[in-house]
């Protein structure tokens, strides 16, 4: 099980985000990936909503940086860790928008990227943008499938019942031959879609008991990621029994990486929480070798 981070300052959602984040320099931000990079963290993230409507800033917060520029700079002050979207809207682009974009993502990080998508769920969000809400379902599985056809290749082609083309260069493509692709969201349909037309899943807003029903449902193939969150976030230096509780819990659930929030009061602190989250997973590790 291995331990990703959920990118502070990024994102700032109320009641999760630390007080300090609201004042953090990009300085701070780039020594915090530097550090989760050199302890050894799988992945750093960085959502995407391009305009919140007031009406919803109470509960989703409006501090949402922009994910391919946020994660090209931090693949500039990293070495090794998977830059991941969590997530790309599909709906809000076309797959050649997604395929170019971080596409070049990918080769200026070195092969770095994991592509989290979702479906989208912010209506009046959809509607400034002129995205169609209603069918986004059907949609996002078209774009799926036409991203696995397109992110690897200078020349791709597509024939799909919303995406169709043929004959063009898209130039800089990734250069991972197989980029992968992680699925968010928090149903069923969500997690069939995974299997179904990506790599792994990344619920949200879901209990353990629940995660577990829901993955004992479908049959996974092999390789298959199931990219659990630790929801609220953790205390491992103030509560570390708590965290490897809660560590126990997501690997019991099926977690195959678990995506971290920590607490913490400054950039400092956030570090030092960082070293000590990653000693409790080792010895947990170590004790199921």
């Amino acid at each position: 099980m291995r331990l990703g981070l959920s990118t502070p300052v990024v994102m700032q959602i109320p009641g999760v985000a630390s007080a300090w984040e609201r004042e953090a320099d990009v300085a701070e931000l780039a020594g915090i990936a530097r550090a989760a990079d050199d302890l050894g963290y799988d992945h750093l993230t960085c959502a995407e909503h391009i305009a919140v409507p007031e009406s919803a800033a109470e509960g989703r917060g409006v501090t949402y940086w922009d994910p391919l520029s946020t994660l090209g700079f931090l693949a500039a002050h990293t070495r090794r860790i998977r830059l991941a979207t969590s997530v790309v809207v599909l709906g809000y682009h076309h797959p050649l928008e997604i395929a170019k974009r971080f596409g070049t993502l990918d080769r200026l990080s070195g092969g770095r990227l994991v592509l989290g998508v979702g479906v989208g769920s912010l209506e009046e969000e959809f509607a400034l943008l002129g995205a169609d809400f209603q069918c986004r379902g059907a949609r996002a599985d078209d774009a799926l499938a036409a991203l696995r056809a397109s992110l690897s290749t200078v020349r791709p082609t597509y024939d799909g019942p919303f995406y169709r083309y043929d004959g063009i260069v898209v130039e800089p493509c990734a250069v991972q031959t197989h980029v992968p692709i992680w699925v968010g969201g928090r149903t069923l349909r969500s997690l069939r879609r995974a299997v179904r037309l990506a790599d792994g899943w990344m619920p949200f807003g879901l209990g353990v008991s629940e995660l577990s029903e829901m993955l004992s449902r479908v049959e996974r193939p092999a390789g298959f990621e199931v990219v659990l969150s630790t929801g609220r976030p953790v205390d491992p230096t103030g509560d570390p029994t708590g965290v490897a509780t809660r560590l126990r819990q997501l690997r019991g659930a099926g977690a195959t990486v678990v995506t971290c929030s920590v607490a913490a009061a400054s950039a400092a602190h956030h570090g030092e929480q960082l070293a000590a989250l990653k000693d409790i997973a080792d010895r947990l590790e170590g004790d199921v070798q």
